[in-house]
């Protein structure tokens, strides 16, 4: 019996072989009766064991309850209330619960909830050096004390069953919120310019934020300059070929991929389903998406309690 206790020891509690069994807690020691129970007596193992039954009766009780069976659920909840978009903090942020992002994080690999998906190519609308360049105002620093100080825009590729569909929105540094988007079927003059109007006319009599980009040849274009200069709006234009100077944007793409376009396969979806479904997408980016920048509040929820226009 001991020979046969101290070979599940290593099996069961995965301890030494040469493992005092004596030296055991009381909840591995219900373990190794329980894995033996068929061949051995209760009596004869707990008197080697040195456990009084009642301990061991307790413990065999306890045996196989999850203890986070409740806040596993909430985890699973929360994870899909996110359409499978959050990660781990931002689980923790929306379940307002003390426990650790530890638990958080092993409970989710334990259920196979992960956002995690590969990169994919990016697009690109450089075509050489068109006109003149602006400077780079913003000098990758992509904070702003308040709204409308400082924007972002480029644009992005996003495939469907029949075609191609192009994102062009434009973001605010102070909080992240898109102020407005344009998305079409073609990486033309008019999506890009159509956007940049709609972001314009949000803006109260006061503000000229400056409006940074890539080099693509859609801020280079007759339209865009004068539209720039109609508003009263700062060109910035990042280096040549150099992402880094644009990340915020690009980040927002890349988030905005991970969460929703790869896992949720709009490539499967017409170009129609696709507009559709960045509506939703950016409509709930905004209003309820948490970022922990913003005390795990959204940028419409964030404004709000900082008594902004949202």
């Amino acid at each position: 019996m001991e020979n046969a206790l101290m070979r599940e020891v290593v099996e069961v509690v995965k301890k030494d072989p040469g493992a005092d069994l004596r030296r055991l807690s009381n909840r591995e020691k219900t373990m190794l009766i329980d894995r033996l129970r068929p061949r051995y007596s209760l009596r004869s193992m707990a008197c080697l064991l040195r456990i009084a039954p009642s301990s061991y009766h307790y413990h065999h009780a306890r045996i196989g309850v999850d203890k986070y069976a409740g806040l596993r659920a909430r985890v699973a909840r929360a994870f899909a209330d996110s359409k499978g978009r959050y990660g781990y903090r931002r689980v923790k942020a929306a379940l307002g619960t003390g426990v650790s992002e530890k638990v958080i994080r092993r409970l989710m690999a334990e259920g196979g909830l992960s956002a995690h998906v590969p990169k994919r190519r990016r697009y690109s609308s450089y075509e050489g050096e068109t006109t003149p360049a602006p400077g780079n105002l913003v000098n990758r620093d992509f904070t702003a004390e308040r709204p409308n100080e400082k924007w972002l825009t480029d644009i992005t590729e996003i495939k469907a069953s029949d075609g191609k569909v192009y994102l062009s929105p434009m973001i605010d540094c102070h909080d992240g919120k898109i102020v407005a988007y344009t998305a079409g079927f073609h990486p033309n003059a008019e999506l890009a310019n159509r956007m940049l109007a709609e972001a314009a006319e949000t803006l109260p009599d006061n503000a000229r934020p400056v409006v940074h980009s890539d080099r693509g040849c859609h801020y280079r274009w007759p339209g865009w300059l004068e539209l720039m200069e109609r508003y009263g709006l700062t060109r910035s234009m990042s280096a040549k070929g150099c992402s880094p100077d644009n990340a915020a944007a690009e980040g927002f793409f890349g988030r905005m991929k991970t969460e929703s376009v790869y896992p949720e396969h709009w490539e499967k979806r017409t170009r129609d389903e696709v507009l559709v479904l960045i509506d939703e997408y950016i409509h709930w980016y905004n209003h309820e998406r948490i970022k922990q920048s913003l005390g795990w509040m959204s940028p419409v929820q964030y404004r709000q309690s900082q008594g902004m226009a949202a």
